[in-house]
């Protein structure tokens, strides 16, 4: 099934919205031992009038009317109970730049730096099938992240990190959106309807 890429950040952040089941594998290249895990990854997008995206342009001195909307990303374990709000520590405020004369290209704001914990800001550029690659440099590292959806439903991203003395970790990681309970009933009420 052919499905229509995302050409600008904000569709990606759109496209994303909602909750992933998130698969990792992380290789070191160092002595530290490889990892794998499972959790959730929970999006949600911020309009360009939300006070974090003036907060987060404004600490990192970026005029916010530049700025076109953002979105949140949290993550939580998959033990996690329904219930439980994810650990605040674990999210982080992502604020769209688009280039003024290219939309497919740009910068973000980011609050806090997955290798880093400190506000960084990145580069993105959509390429033509719709991946999306983004480079990040932190203060002794350098991230770049490459993510698609293969189809509205399931994605892929792949990062690596590099240290001073070369390539330090690379992650793969497949996810696939969670439906929401109220969704589930609704489809096997359809399935009834089907079957009967």
């Amino acid at each position: 099934m052919k499905i229509k890429p995302p050409m600008t950040m904000m569709d990606f952040f759109r496209k994303s919205e909602g909750t992933w089941f998130s698969q990792r594998s992380v290789h070191h290249f160092d002595a530290a031992a490889d990892e794998s895990g499972e959790s959730n990854l929970i999006i949600q997008i911020m309009e360009k009038d939300h006070p974090k995206i003036q907060e987060i342009c404004e600490k990192q001195a970026v005029n916010p009317a530049l700025a076109v909307g953002g979105a949140i990303f949290m993550w939580q374990t998959t033990l996690d109970a329904q219930d439980k709000e994810p650990n605040p520590n674990y999210a982080a405020i992502l604020v769209d730049i688009p280039d003024r004369h290219n939309p497919q290209s740009g910068k973000f704001l980011r609050n806090q730096g997955y290798v880093e914990g400190i506000p960084v800001i990145g580069r993105y550029n959509f390429a033509t099938d719709g991946v999306l690659t983004i480079d990040t440099e932190y203060e002794k590292n350098q991230g770049q992240e490459r993510c698609w959806f293969i189809t509205d439903d399931f994605r892929v991203r792949v990062s690596t990190v590099r240290m001073m003395n070369g390539i330090n970790l690379m992650t793969y990681s497949s996810e696939r959106r969670c439906v929401a309970p109220a969704d589930l009933q609704q489809i096997i009420q359809q399935q009834q309807l089907i079957t009967h």
